[in-house]
């Protein structure tokens, strides 16, 4: 690969994500200044094919990127990810004007960065079982129920409503939650000691109390609760070319309706940094011709979720990557402003 044939697949690559159209030498040489003639670029395009950077489809004299093609691309063509003062500006004004809660910040991030790549997007909310346990408080709702409110350090708050059980008033509740909090202050929620619930259920004394605080505890552990997937994207993704055939489409929409499949792709991806797998890198049935680029954000050094794009192996991958490098960051900043 010397630095013309670079030169002619970074062009071929770019013009196919623009048009998602086959790709000829006479196109390259017309819209590209290479200083070198259609026939030149035509023997340069035989080689790259033979080298499996690119593929020859049907009859046309146009040829599109490979898997090979993209991943050389991806890899050693690109610039460093540097996102402009313009679109961090939209960044910034999207989040001041949609998000009011933490609770919104993962589904707006979500819709945000579909609207920015026009594809779709998932956002794998902080985990609660690696969330450091803050503070448990009761709000009274009437005479037998009361609602529990469980926050931990990432500002991430569970709500449930608790019945009262027979013999205990709110003020119990009261003192459960000092003993509780008294406790597990700073603990991770999947890492207390069992000492430390001993001498917990020993201060609040009632059985039934201590289970119900338990029952709290272990509801903000279930599996289901334990992260939280963001979608956005699908009206997007049904624009692109490449969706436009109703099988393909299938298996993708069948594809959204398997929440822990999509968690299991996203956690296949997660690493510093970006991530980008290619086409049949991707070893899940339904998106092998697609590419999955992903980050993880952080809080205080701790990793909190993933942020991802899946569209066609024909997506922006400069501007995608680009724009989950710098969220990768930004979004990290964003929920420490929305921290109880």
């Amino acid at each position: 690969m010397d630095e013309r044939k670079e030169r002619i697949l970074r062009a071929i690559v770019q013009d196919y994500i623009g048009s998602a159209e086959p790709v000829g030498s006479r196109t390259i040489a017309r819209k590209y200044d290479l200083g070198v003639s259609p026939a030149t670029i035509r023997n340069e395009m035989a080689d790259l094919e033979m080298l499996g950077y690119l593929e020859h489809i049907h009859t046309s004299s146009g040829r599109i990127p490979s898997s090979k093609g993209y991943r050389f691309y991806v890899d050693d063509l690109l610039p460093p990810p540097e996102l402009g003062e313009e679109e961090k500006v939209q960044v910034q004004r999207w989040y001041e004007a949609r998000v009011r809660r933490i609770e919104e910040v993962f589904q707006e991030t979500a819709r945000l960065i579909s609207r920015m790549t026009r594809n779709l997007s998932f956002v794998l909310a902080p985990q609660m079982a690696q969330a450091a346990f803050r503070c448990l408080q009761f709000l009274p709702l009437d005479e037998r129920r009361a609602i529990a409110v469980l926050m931990t350090d990432a500002g991430f708050v569970e709500n449930r409503i608790v019945a009262i059980p027979d013999g205990a008033t709110f003020e119990d509740f009261q003192r459960m939650a000092r003993a509780i909090n008294d406790g597990l202050a700073g603990k991770t929620l999947d890492a207390i000691p069992a000492a430390t619930l001993k001498r917990i259920r020993h201060e609040i004394g009632d059985a039934a109390l201590y289970e119900a605080a338990l029952e709290i505890i272990h509801r903000a552990l279930d599996t289901e609760k334990r992260e939280r997937l963001y979608l956005g994207g699908t009206t997007e993704m049904l624009e692109q070319p490449e969706f436009h055939d109703v099988e393909r489409v299938k298996e993708i929409l069948l594809l959204l309706e398997e929440e822990q499949l999509l968690k299991d792709i996203l956690y296949a991806h997660q690493g510093e940094g970006l991530s980008v797998s290619i086409g049949r890198e991707n070893r899940y049935h339904g998106i092998q011709d697609c590419s999955v680029i992903t980050a993880t954000y952080h809080l205080d050094g701790e990793l909190l979720g993933t942020i991802a794009v899946l569209g066609p192996t024909r997506m922006e991958y400069e501007k995608t990557m680009t724009l989950l490098d710098y969220m990768n960051s930004h979004l990290s900043e964003v929920v420490r402003m929305f921290r109880w």
